[in-house]
């Protein structure tokens, strides 16, 4: 008669001892497809200015952003998301709405550069203005100056509509105005633009890890902060949902989370609310170089914190990332 099996009889090592075992189980996968990857065009030529807070990523003029667009191409990536920075800024960003302003040349440029690619715009004010807040100013008196919600509207719908004439592929308003998605869509779908989906900034929150991102858009903001229009980082679940929720109603077909690693929470709430909907997680500048410079100093190994951090945020619900490691984790996954 056989000995019973002595205890443990299960083992949960069992899955983990091989290599094939281990992939053979694995249910979060990561692929070249899923990956957005974030470009800061500028103008002028032959430019690829380095950005000091951000190691390997640049400031680009069209004709550089172009190459970039054919490397995305190639490795296979879900897209790009650009990011303009114009050569003159003025009150009321008025940069962003010019059929040859700097965004609409790069839209154009990466799809004369690789057709078949997914080009994504980032729809604000913050880049473009003056003073660096994400739309129009008004004075709230005692010298007291905040973002007017209703008249930064109408013109985000006429800087959606010029990046659609450009040539871009999918709409991603982030600026957190009440109403946003609403009339992008309303404005989209006046002129014919039906197809076109909108990917919105739904749950952005006024974090401290956008520090590295706004010197490389060059926009920071002149005086206060964003914290009247992003969402407060201590508020509960709650609001998130309900923010998710409106932009549903108003017409959004993707939605996001930024930043990612601090809110996957807020992902994993997000992606069971709303079972179907594709949910993007913002791997944003902050998180990027954190791990630049542990991984400089040589206290962490940059390929496996990033692996490890991107797989979470799919486990977490993402079906979308954007993540300026997009291009490497793409070469990673084929080594």
């Amino acid at each position: 008669m056989a000995k019973p099996t002595p205890f443990p009889r299960v083992r949960m090592r069992r899955l983990r001892y091989h290599p094939a075992v281990r992939q053979l189980v694995r249910s979060v996968q990561l692929t070249p497809s899923n990956l957005i990857l974030p470009l800061f065009v500028r103008s002028g030529k032959q430019i690829r200015q380095p950005i000091g807070a951000m190691p390997g990523q640049f400031q680009l003029s069209v004709d550089q952003l172009a190459n970039e667009a054919r490397d995305a191409a190639n490795l296979g990536l879900g897209g790009i998301i650009l990011f303009g920075i114009p050569e003159h800024k003025d009150s009321m960003g008025s940069d962003s709405c010019q059929d040859d302003g700097i965004i609409q040349q790069a839209i154009r440029a990466a799809k004369e550069a690789a057709p078949e690619l997914l080009v994504i715009t980032d729809v604000c004010f913050c880049e473009y203005t003056d003073h660096g807040h994400c739309g129009v100013l008004h004075d709230r008196g005692a010298g007291q100056m905040d973002v007017d919600n209703d008249a930064t509207l109408k013109l985000l719908g006429q800087q959606a509509l010029s990046h659609v004439r450009a040539g871009a592929d999918l709409i991603a308003p982030s600026g957190m105005m009440d109403g946003m998605v609403g009339v992008i869509r309303e404005t989209l779908d006046q002129q014919g633009h039906y197809h076109i989906p909108i990917m919105s900034y739904a749950v952005k929150y006024a974090s401290a890890f956008y520090g590295p991102f706004r010197d490389a858009a060059e926009s920071t903001p002149q005086f206060g902060d964003r914290r009247t229009y992003q969402m407060d980082p201590m508020v509960s679940a709650a609001q998130a949902l309900r923010e998710a929720e409106l932009d549903l109603e108003e017409g959004a077909d993707l939605i996001m989370v930024k930043p990612a690693l601090a809110y996957l929470d807020i992902v994993r709430q997000i992606s069971e609310t709303y079972p179907g909907t594709p949910l993007a997680a913002y791997n944003v500048s902050g998180e990027y170089s954190m791990v630049k410079a542990a991984a400089a100093q040589g206290w962490i190994d940059e390929q496996s914190v990033v692996m490890e951090s991107l797989g979470a945020m799919k486990r977490a619900g993402a079906t979308t990332l954007i993540t300026y490691w997009a291009k490497e984790v793409a070469q990673w996954l084929v080594t």
